[in-house]
């Protein structure tokens, strides 16, 4: 498989990541059906959203895949008054990513990046390489440092 902008940008960061290739079910590209049929715990497996705030500026949200966001939390982690979702036909020209396969990491900018905070219970979490159906598992750190990501309760409650 050729290397995802993603996977490149890591790579030419030296920073260390391993793949896991899963099938993709097109009639369910949920986190969860991904985290499902590659083993791995939706609690490690983080899925990556966009969001606007009032000003009509990009933020990205990493949560784990079996969680909903939180857009108050996201607005306040932010330091904005609100933020909404955008619509998945402007995900494509905003960050080169589609639905299901949109990585925090190679977008076309560079957006303010959070990622919730449960991330750091774990070394080692899993994101998008960028297309469906490919996961990265990167350290935690790696990924924050890289992404100039904050962490912070970004999710509503279970």
């Amino acid at each position: 498989m050729t290397k995802t902008n993603a996977q490149r940008l890591l790579d030419a960061a030296k920073i260390k990541y391993e793949t896991v290739e899963y099938e993709v079910d097109e009639d369910d590209l949920s986190g969860t059906h991904a985290a499902e049929v590659s083993g791995i715990d939706p609690d490690r497996m983080f899925k990556t959203l966009v969001a606007k705030n009032e000003h009509g500026e990009y933020l990205v949200f990493c949560i784990p895949v079996a969680c909903e966001l939180d857009l108050k939390k996201c607005a306040s982690a932010a330091g904005c008054k609100s933020a909404s979702m955008i619509h998945v036909r402007d995900l494509l020209p905003v960050t080169g990513y589609i639905r299901g396969g949109c990585s925090p990491v190679g977008m076309k900018k560079r957006f303010p990046t959070f990622i919730d905070d449960t991330s750091e219970l774990f070394d080692e979490i899993y994101v998008s390489a960028g297309v469906r159906g490919l996961q990265m598992k990167v350290k935690t750190s790696d990924l924050i440092s890289f992404t100039g990501a904050r962490t912070a309760d970004l999710t509503a409650r279970r």
